[in-house]
């Protein structure tokens, strides 16, 4: 079978050696690749020679499969419009952010690289935007992708459609990245760094694990939590938890990075914020010093963030909406701890800015400008 895959909307003819996309290319088994909605989708074409730049697809909210073996793609996007301004969006598997409001200026055309990880045989992208735009596309195998791997709890995992707009900052944060590299997400709601590792989910990461990759841990709010399936002590089992995360990163030829848990957004009468971590924010400082391993302090830039917002700011960071406003949550929603889409993508540039702070070669490879 390929290991690439071209492909050129619109509805002029297909550019040589493209599989052209028209209005009538509705997803299917058969054929391996299509739009599911057949009347989400306008073919345009204009009064131009170049070939790719003179017709192409607006896709509103519409999502495109391709059917290709399980494995690492790197996935090449051209988008523009020789007549207008465009402005688009593109998640993967409905929730991980790739490309967010990309804009291109009349006659602008842009070329947009990602890679991601496929484990169902299928790559969806989800198109959205004010006015989104799809010119062609390419995709490719990408066997030397480093790999980023994320442990952590709901703050970080990549939360599910059916919840949106709740979203952690791993699923924001592949926008950030380049595409010789791809995140993995493995994050799971609930979890605490001892609850990780005795579920499998940590097996998990080590199978996958080559030289040269990452493993970017987060834990501490579950951590806390009184049930003997979570709880740990920040200066014992806490500690000796993510040791066991860093020994088995460096045992396979990876780096670990610990990231101190994000704060809450919980404000005292001055509007300061009030953190509820305590000591295992402490606890995992110490350990960074001890075992000489990087550190991302996002509890500290999440706090410059919420005390710079306030706490009126931050409600639109942290998952909170009145009744009517978010379409999954009628009633309303009031939560302090977990994100809408527009707060983790904030809190993923804090990571993303955290990592260049390293000034680590291997890092700069992987991390957009």
């Amino acid at each position: 079978m390929s290991e690439t895959f071209l492909f050129d909307f619109g509805t002029g003819e297909a550019f040589s050696g493209y599989t052209k996309v028209t209005e009538g290319s509705v997803y299917n088994t058969e054929s391996g690749f299509g739009f599911i909605k057949p009347d989400h989708m306008y073919m345009i074409e204009r009064d131009t020679s170049k070939p790719l730049f003179r017709d192409f697809c607006i896709p509103l909210g519409n999502t495109f499969i391709v059917d290709v073996p399980n494995g690492i793609y790197t996935i090449t996007v051209m988008i523009g419009d020789t007549l207008t301004e465009t402005e688009t969006t593109i998640k993967y598997n409905d929730n991980k952010v790739l490309l967010r409001e990309l804009k291109t200026y009349p006659k602008q055309f842009v070329k947009e690289s990602f890679t991601v990880n496929v484990n169902d045989g299928q790559i969806k992208l989800t198109f959205l935007g004010g006015a989104p735009r799809i010119n062609a596309m390419e995709i490719s195998l990408k066997k030397d992708a480093v790999t980023m791997f994320l442990a952590g709890d709901s703050t970080v995992t990549d939360q599910p459609i059916d919840g949106y707009p709740y979203a952690g900052w791993g699923q924001c944060l592949p926008q950030y990245i380049k595409a010789d590299a791809v995140v993995i997400n493995h994050a799971i709601s609930g979890r605490s760094s001892k609850s990780f590792i005795d579920e499998g989910h940590l097996e998990t990461i080590w199978n996958g694990m080559k030289v040269g990759d990452f493993l970017l841990i987060q834990f501490g709010h579950n951590d806390q939590k009184p049930d003997k399936q979570r709880h740990t002590e920040p200066f014992t089992t806490y500690k000796e938890n993510l040791k066991i995360y860093i020994n088995g990163a460096r045992q396979r030829g990876a780096t670990p990075i610990l990231i101190t848990p994000v704060h809450r957004r919980n404000f005292d009468e001055d509007g300061k914020i009030v953190d509820t971590h305590g000591d295992y924010i402490l606890a995992m400082k110490e350990l960074a010093h001890e075992e000489n391993v990087r550190l991302v302090d996002l509890a500290e830039k999440s706090k410059n963030l919420f005390e710079k917002l306030g706490p009126v700011g931050t409600k639109r960071v942290l998952m909170w909406g009145v009744p009517g406003e978010f379409l999954n949550f009628p009633k309303g929603v009031c939560d302090n701890t977990h994100f809408q889409e527009y707060g983790a993508n904030k809190i993923a540039q804090l990571v993303a800015e955290g990592l260049k702070e390293f000034g680590l070669h291997s890092l700069s490879l992987c991390l957009k400008a």
